[in-house]
């Protein structure tokens, strides 16, 4: 058999000799002891390394993975400052070429790029080849459009081949990628991508979901009206192939080149921090942020999460063979981004187009599960409430297929709670092994040929996966991680080697200066407190855009504790030319044994099945309304409770709250935002309660309704209407009657 070189700084392997699996994160810290002479003796000991040496630790991810640059940087943390670290200046990168130095290998093992498949079971296998042929011929036809770095190219598009595709060609001629889901509705994408002024806009005239075609032509014309940046437009036809719109290119003939300059195409050399993509995160008053960031960055940091932390091999190594990653999400998700990061490690990802919970009509939480087993998937990730909605569907994971090729399970998107874990544990205790199972990543006894190999046979799903997904009798690894948008990564997460806590994450990600930090802005150990990051990580963003002096991003994230405070690595103040301290957003418990708890947000940010929302454009679209004249929302997702969104409302003088305007305040939220943020219940009110200065009183409402005393999260001195609290605490003791203790 050919030896090939895997570019991840580990040496060779041979395709034909399999060695016993060994988790990525322990072949990491082996590396590091030959080349560089460091040993630790327990994950905190490398932890605390990671976070206090950084310039060490972000060389060595770089070394680990074998970076490229034509020029050495002058540096790996030149500036040591929050907001504006500077990462790596000098080195030049691109994304895509990652994702491409991985073609002729994964190609000569005969293992796809992308396996996806939709609600109507159309099956699709991308190779390695192809993906880069119509990469390269996309990128041509933009670049004929006139397209340049750093110009904006906007996408409408679903879970599908062609939305990665597309990004890879945007990235690799330095366009800055942008893309929304096709559930959102005309309203809050206009308020993503105005503010962006795209120059190209790639779209689809629909999407299936839920047992029904949904066309989004009229979205479509919606969008090319209300966006004058706009200079050319490309048209997907994902539910009629055929379609053709005035004014728009077809998708078909832009990825049809196949001749001497799409082969002889390469991506271009950027700056480590040129901007890559701009993802969206919202906080509870404005316009959602538009957040930009690098190539570098995000490339590292995908790195460093999916291999060392989700324990993701590349698919053609030995010790990983035929890995295949799946992450149930939508692309309004941070998750699809993190999904496509596969591609950087050589990784087959798998995707699903369509409801995980099959129709209205016919509800099936089997879904993905029958779909994990016909593609041979290795690793399982979803949202946390996929699986507390298979619990409570009551589903046994035996009755759709062989599943026992699945060796991990990641979630993140809400607090997945110790009986959610337990159940998903049994089912696959109950599932068992393969016959004559080894430990993961050895090939059976008398296992068929893999594909490749002479006589390997290819199974309807595709080609077949190695045994890196057969768990040889060891429990399900959970890993459950917990990050953001705002940075594109993980905070929190998983290790393969460390014992498992239901409903725990299990460490503090390498890298990550996260800890929790009481009022006084001091660390806590088995407290509830502020997740805060001391230090800066490589994927935070660049800035925001339009965000001209700085301030917007400042407010964000660093408004709480001031410049010097907490930012020296390792622990202490240092000067206030350091900067302030990321403050995420979220509760967290850090344990004695270093475990991880996310008890929900700590701020009125609207969480729902993983994708973000401010207030304000929930606000907005109920208040269009005639009939209402104010309105607060309040998602009270927290550990152990699923996430419940009420919705309080002043109705004008003579109206009444009905099931005709419950029904019209739903429909405004779906169409102008999403499905996802229809409210569970609306409660018309008298007052919505308001600070001196006018401001919603969102987030003691929420406390309140968590079951915090109203003493404790209000200064009624500081309200212009104080009066109006009470009926919010009576609706507080009666609501908490009827929930089970937490």
């Amino acid at each position: 058999m050919e030896t090939k070189h895997i570019p991840h700084g580990r040496g060779t392997s041979a395709q034909g000799t399999t060695p016993p699996y060994v988790p990525q994160i322990r072949l990491y810290q082996q590396w590091l002891h030959a080349t560089r002479g460091l040993q630790f003796d327990s994950y905190d000991a490398l932890w605390r390394w990671s976070v206090t040496d950084l310039d060490a630790f972000w060389q060595s991810v770089w070394d680990y993975f074998d970076l490229q640059s034509p020029t050495p940087h002058t540096g790996v943390l030149a500036k040591n400052t929050m907001p504006g670290a500077q990462w790596f200046p000098g080195a030049q990168v691109n994304y895509v070429r990652q994702v491409m130095r991985h073609v002729d290998a994964a190609h000569a093992a005969g293992l796809p790029a992308i396996i996806s498949r939709n609600e109507k079971g159309n099956h699709r296998e991308l190779a390695w080849p192809e993906l880069r042929r119509q990469v390269a011929s996309l990128a041509l036809h933009l670049q004929a459009q006139g397209v340049q770095p750093g110009d904006r190219v906007a996408a409408y598009l679903p879970n599908v081949p062609e939305a990665m595709i597309a990004f890879l060609a945007t990235a690799s001629i330095g366009a800055v990628w942008s893309i929304c889901a096709p559930d959102m509705g005309t309203h809050a994408v206009l308020d993503r991508f105005r503010q962006i002024e795209p120059k190209v806009l790639i779209s689809v005239d629909g999407v299936s979901y839920g047992g029904r075609d949904h066309d989004r032509t009229g979205v479509l014309a919606e969008l090319r009206a209300g966006l004058p940046s706009l200079q050319h437009v490309l048209l997907l036809g994902n539910l009629d192939a055929s379609i053709s719109i005035a004014g728009c290119a077809s998708w078909a003939s832009a990825t049809a080149r196949n001749d001497a300059e799409t082969a002889a195409f390469e991506p271009m050399w950027l700056a480590f921090d040129h901007p890559l993509w701009i993802v969206y995160s919202s906080g509870t008053t404005g316009l959602p942020k538009p957040i930009v960031h690098g190539h570098g960055g995000s490339m590292l940091v995908a790195l460093q999460l999916k291999v060392l932390h989700n324990d993701i091999g590349c698919s053609y190594e030995a010790n990983s063979f035929g890995e295949r990653y799946h992450w149930y999400s939508s692309t309004g998700w941070v998750m699809w981004n993190a999904q496509m990061s596969g591609l950087l490690s050589g990784t087959t990802c798998v995707i699903f187009d369509g409801n995980p919970g099959g129709s209205k009509e016919h509800p099936d939480w089997g879904v993905l599960w029958r779909f994990a087993a016909e593609t041979g998937v290795t690793f399982f990730g979803a949202g946390a409430a996929f699986f507390a909605n298979c619990m409570k569907a009551g589903i046994t994971l035996s009755d759709y297929g062989d599943l026992t090729r699945i060796r991990a399970l990641g979630t993140t998107g809400s607090p997945l709670s110790p009986e959610v874990q337990q159940w998903g544990t049994a089912q696959f205790e109950a599932l068992g092994t393969r016959d004559n199972a080894a430990a993961p990543g050895r090939p059976k006894q008398g296992a068929a040929p893999r594909t490749g190999q002479a006589g390997g046979p290819s199974p309807a799903g595709g080609s077949d996966p190695h045994a890196v997904g057969e768990r040889g009798g060891e429990p399900i690894w959970w890993n459950n991680i917990s990050g953001g948008t705002d940075f594109c990564g993980a905070f929190i997460g998983g290790n393969r080697e460390m014992p498992q806590v239901p409903g725990e994450m299990q460490c503090r990600m390498l890298g990550a200066a996260v800890e929790a930090w009481n009022a006084e802005g001091q660390p806590v150990t088995d407290e509830v407190g502020e997740l805060v990051c001391a230090q800066p990580l490589p994927s935070m963003p660049l800035y925001l855009w339009g965000d001209k002096d700085g301030s917007r991003y400042l407010s964000s994230y660093f408004d709480m504790y001031p410049p010097g405070h907490g930012r020296q690595p390792g622990g202490g103040d240092g000067p206030a030319s350091m900067g302030a301290v990321w403050r995420h957003g979220d509760w967290l418990k850090i344990g004695a044994n270093g475990g991880c708890t996310i008890y929900g947000r700590s701020d009125a940010t609207i969480n729902r099945h993983g994708l973000r929302m401010g207030t304000s454009e929930i606000y907005s679209a109920v208040e269009s309304l005639p009939e209402v004249l104010d309105s607060l929302v309040v998602d009270l997702e927290y550990l152990g409770r699923e996430s419940y969104m009420p919705l309080f409302v002043v109705l004008r003088p003579g109206q009444a709250l009905d099931e005709a305007l419950r029904a019209r305040i739903n429909a405004a939220v779906r169409t102008a935002l999403s499905p996802r943020f229809v409210p569970d219940d609306i409660f018309a009110v008298a007052e919505v309660p308001r600070t001196l200065s006018g401001k919603k009183q969102e987030l003691p409402i929420k406390k309140l309704l968590l079951g915090q005393p109203i003493e404790k999260v209000v200064n009624k001195d500081a309200m212009a209407n104080p009066g109006c609290l009470d009926w919010y605490v009576a609706f507080a003791a009666e609501r908490a009657q009827t929930l089970p203790a937490a």
